[in-house]
């Protein structure tokens, strides 16, 4: 297919890379700087050139202004998707006008930089939503680049977003106090890699709450006592996240109410 991206940040950029390394065309690509690194430079406020799909990646907050200076300006192309986990696909219906199919794809992956971001977007499940030939064309593009389509409806995408963000931000969040944590003892955070990764299979492979192990679904109040003096002595910013993090993790086990003996 012939590709079009409009944003060339981490997201725009692995997802140039992944498709050209798929062995799609990159017909354009808009960005600040008019970097051609992903492919041809197009200005924003031109005849985008024919296309299959144009993907707007760009933050949620400028997606609107995005369309608003794409319409007129799309009828060679024929899907524009959005990127983002969060907005409808209604946002982008003002590009009806110029007869395009509009939907959403958004990659269920952390994209840190283009070039990690294209090497782990292979294996990514990809949140495909829309009408009729956005929908076929985005899963046919989700699948080219190896991914695992499934259905993402405006209805739940706030909520499908949230569980995104806890997926990914909490866990870098848990693992960073973690980190503060084990260097103020003079221990290297590696030490803890496989438990991490064997606690992330157990999640998948049996439940969150099945496999919740420690003081606090014990309810061993003196042990989370003295973590919760020991991350304070570390720093204030630390004691703050981690007592953050074990009220989250009471109210998991089921032990909210022995929260309030945490002195």
């Amino acid at each position: 297919m012939r590709l079009i991206l409009i944003g060339a940040g981490r997201a725009g950029g692995a997802l140039a890379l992944a498709a050209a390394g798929s062995g799609h065309e990159i017909a354009g690509v808009v960005s600040r700087d008019g970097n051609g690194r992903f492919g041809p430079p197009v200005a924003l406020d031109e005849r985008m050139p024919e296309a299959d799909v144009a993907l707007i990646c760009v933050r949620d907050d400028q997606v609107e202004e995005i369309v608003d200076s794409l319409v007129g300006h799309v009828g060679a192309v024929s899907v524009v998707a959005h990127v983002s986990g969060f907005l409808p696909t209604t946002v982008l219906n003002p590009l009806q006008a110029d007869d395009v199919s509009v939907g959403g794809f958004h990659p269920l992956q952390t994209l840190p930089d283009p070039d990690i971001g294209a090497e782990s977007l292979r294996g990514a499940s990809v949140g495909i939503g829309g009408e009729g030939l956005a929908k076929d064309t985005l899963t046919h593009l989700g699948l080219s680049l190896g991914m695992s389509p499934f259905t993402l409806t405006d209805d739940v995408r706030p909520m499908y977003h949230a569980a995104c963000a806890a997926a990914a931000n909490y866990v870098v969040t848990a693992l960073a106090t973690a980190t503060d944590l084990y260097s103020a003892a003079g221990i290297d955070p590696k030490v803890a890699e496989e438990l991490v990764q064997q606690v992330v299979r157990n999640v998948f492979h049996s439940g969150a709450r099945q496999s919740l192990t420690g003081p606090i679904a014990r309810g061993d109040t003196e042990t989370v006592v003295g973590h919760l003096v020991a991350a304070h002595e570390v720093s204030e910013s630390v004691g703050r996240q981690f007592r953050l993090m074990a009220e989250a993790t009471a109210i998991l086990a089921g032990r909210s109410d022995e929260v309030r003996d945490w002195k």
